[in-house]
């Protein structure tokens, strides 16, 4: 009887260790609170990586786009960003901001932002062509360059400071009242470019 005894003791035993016999010799696995279990992570605990950083250029966007408070005299409207026409079209791709605006009468205005390497704004614009007339505005204070061309019932102002170009387009009922209009605009577009 005892020996009987002894052989379920060994039996048992046995058993028990061979059930240990494919788990890994760490200590920390056997001494783990039995209270805790181990979860696969949720999704939502999956760390999310930081969104990217800005880049310098996509930091000047905000301030040098007209806002409706700096159009609040000229009564417009935000409107649909469409395909860049005329002298917008001319400028190279590397922009940063647009914008675009009904006026009540129907006619048009068109911002675009074009970024460049430091201080290469001013060469930049001496380089643009566009189609039309080139005409004589004040100069405006605090930019390195401007231009102005009308091509029929558009006119378009482009002025560059720093690594920043703006250009602002107005499409009118008569090429005086584009002009008109872009003498107007001229002067917010260069403030907002001093902001820069």
């Amino acid at each position: 009887m005892p020996r009987r005894g002894a052989a379920v003791v060994a039996a048992v035993a046995l058993l028990g260790l061979s059930g240990c016999a494919d788990r890994p010799n760490d200590l920390d696995t056997y001494y783990d609170d039995p209270t805790t279990s181990v979860k696969p992570p949720s999704p939502s605990a999956t760390p999310v990586p930081p969104p990217p950083r800005p880049s310098a250029s996509a930091s000047v966007e905000r301030p040098v786009l007209l806002t409706a408070a700096d159009l609040a005299e000229e009564g417009v409207e935000r409107a649909s960003v469409g395909p860049a026409k005329g002298c917008l079209a001319e400028l190279p791709d590397n922009v940063i901001g647009e914008a675009a605006w009904w006026y009540p009468t129907g006619a048009s205005l068109n911002q675009r932002v074009v970024s460049f390497p430091p201080k290469g704004a001013g060469a930049a614009l001496k380089a643009v062509k566009c189609d039309g007339q080139q005409h004589t505005i004040p100069a405006q204070p605090g930019v390195d360059a401007q231009r102005v061309w009308c091509t029929g019932p558009t006119c378009t102002v482009l002025l560059a400071k720093g690594a920043t170009l703006s250009a602002v387009q107005v499409t009118a009922g008569s090429a005086a009242r584009a002009l008109d209009a872009a003498k107007r605009l001229a002067p917010l577009a260069a403030e907002k470019l001093d902001q820069v």
